[in-house]
């Protein structure tokens, strides 16, 4: 029987991301102890971790020292307020509570404001890398109340990924909700980067007729050289894994349709609310919904026109081009994902570093990448650099990628391939370049039918025209 307060951290919440957390953490020398409603839970958490189960919320928080963390790792939304309604009465000020989960930034600044005056200090903590990730070492981005920071640091920084300088990718977000907001543009531009690889492979087998080991061994070459990823190496290895039932590959079993968590939808209704241009995000997501009406696609493929697929190329030069072109949209929508934090930044003051945040990436989450250093490196060498796209060495990049991602979006729509992430890159690409807009007609007709006014290029000032006489 362990002696009371006797324990380091308390994880709440025991699926499997808590019992994996429970155990780096009990790696790295921490006493744990756990709870969850579920008695299985709790009796597969001990035999796991070793540690102690309490029944009940008030013994789990008898058993921590002072003061006291308590780490949530339960579904976002109302099952957090719950637990935070029991505990409340149960911790002093001083006391630590962090919200690990996928929550929603504005539930989190709500808590915090509820709990102001409490004494009790909330962190919202974006943890990303999935299961293995939070055994092995995630991605973490604390952000909430700055008095807790100093307790919790040992703890979390302990558990984090580390990058190949041997940065911990455990950091400070900011105030507020940043944590969680900084998680949910992850979960963004993650979805983007699903997309763009998913529609490579796709032009790659509807265009070249390529087989799935095929295709495994293009991606794994991709992934010694600029496109190196977790999610492209991941890639790779999916596509060589052989069905046991069919003997074929397994991916061509798998039903076509995607689910979702609803992050990357955030990510979308939230670049609108700050007038952020985050296109490749969006239709990342517009893309699983459309895979979700499967039934209905299957009878549109017999009612609707297209072209016929008759593609006629050079394999290798197809290939290559395909290469640059994900090489490009995966920078457009890691562009679009900075602005998205560059516009928070603005509307709530929580003076982000977005090289710090790209650093936070560069090991254990989902969208870890060789990027991710250069695009630290471009906020060290600008921290107020405008957009990704304008720094010199992505400028650069991009200068040798445009015209194979417009050639490979020219040959999806030829050829009725989808691609609608490799489109939107593009749009927003040649829309950030363009120095003129059709805008100024967008203007007029918003005048025309609802007076609401316009400005010129050669003075100051809004202006009303008459239309119609």
């Amino acid at each position: 029987m362990e002696p009371r307060q006797s324990f380091d951290i308390a994880l709440v919440g025991l699926g499997v991301m808590g019992e994996n957390l429970a155990l780096n953490l009990h790696g790295h020398g921490l006493k744990v102890s756990g709870f969850d409603l579920e008695e299985r839970k709790r009796e597969s958490f001990a035999s796991r971790t070793g540690a102690a189960a309490p029944r009940s919320l008030q013994e789990l928080v008898a058993g921590l020292r002072t003061p006291r963390v308590l780490l949530l790792m339960v579904p976002a939304g109302a099952p957090v307020d719950a637990v935070l309604q029991e505990l409340r009465p149960l911790l002093y000020p001083g006391d630590i509570v962090i919200d690990g989960g996928n929550t929603r930034f504005s539930d989190t600044q709500r808590r915090l404001t509820e709990l102001t005056g409490s004494g009790i200090l909330y962190v919202g903590a974006g943890v990303s890398g999935g299961e293995e990730g939070a055994l092995r070492g995630p991605s973490i981005m604390p952000g909430g109340d700055a008095q807790a920071w100093p307790a919790i640091k040992p703890i979390l920084q302990a558990i984090a990924a580390r990058a190949e300088d041997g940065e911990p990718c455990c950091d400070w977000v900011g105030p507020g909700a940043s944590g969680h907001f900084v998680k949910m543009v992850h979960n963004g531009i993650e979805y983007a980067d699903m997309q763009t690889i998913c529609e490579a492979y796709f032009l790659m087998r509807q265009l070249l007729g390529l087989q799935a080991s095929e295709m495994s061994e293009v991606f794994a070459e991709w992934n010694r050289g600029e496109l190196s990823s977790y999610l492209v190496g991941i890639t790779a290895d999916i596509l060589s894994r052989t069905d046991p039932e069919s003997r074929g590959p397994l991916v061509d079993v798998i039903v076509d349709t995607a689910e979702q968590k609803g992050t990357g939808k955030w990510a979308s209704q939230v670049a609108l609310d700050l007038g952020v241009t985050a296109p490749t995000i969006a239709d990342a997501v517009f893309a699983r919904t459309v895979s979700a009406v499967r039934s209905e696609r299957a009878a549109a493929a017999g009612v609707l026109a297209g072209p016929k697929l008759s593609f006629r190329g050079e394999r290798a030069e197809v290939v290559e081009k395909i290469r640059r072109a994900l090489l490009a949209a995966k920078i457009c929508a890691y562009a679009q994902g900075f602005q998205l934090l560059a516009a928070a930044d603005r509307e709530y003051s929580w003076d982000l570093s977005f090289g710090r945040i790209a650093g936070l990436w560069r090991a254990g989450c989902i969208i870890r990448a060789r990027l991710l250093e250069d695009i630290r490196r471009a906020y060290a060498r600008d921290a107020k650099l405008a957009n990704l796209l304008v720094d010199p060495h992505f400028a650069g990049v991009m200068e040798g990628c445009q015209q194979a991602l417009r050639d490979v979006v020219a040959m999806a729509a030829l050829h009725g391939v989808p691609a609608p992430a490799f489109m939107s890159a593009l749009a927003y690409y040649d829309s950030y370049r363009a120095p003129r807009l059709p805008a100024n007609l967008l203007q007029a007709q918003r005048d025309y039918f609802g007076a609401h006014k316009y400005e010129r290029l050669d003075r100051a000032g809004k202006f009303h025209t008459h239309w119609v006489e």
